[in-house]
């Protein structure tokens, strides 16, 4: 199953990962980072698909994406 992890203390909240993620699963969350940012969040995990898009676009690399490998 694909996990999308946020560094929240590195987001600016350009909204290029939410705008790119075709599935929806990235918005823009209510709680401030240290800067001042509000970091993005994550809606739903189980809706990704590890396209690391977001992760692609994020001017800050404040995305990460993994996968569960199988066993």
């Amino acid at each position: 199953m694909p996990k999308v992890v946020v560094l929240g203390d590195y987001c600016k909240s350009c909204g290029l990962c939410v705008n790119i993620c075709p599935k929806g699963v990235l918005a823009i969350g209510d709680k401030a980072n240290p800067k001042g940012y509000y970091s993005v969040t994550v809606i739903d995990d189980s809706k990704c698909i590890s396209c690391a898009m977001c992760s692609v676009v994020c001017p800050d690399l404040a995305l990460e994406v993994s996968r569960k490998r199988r066993s």
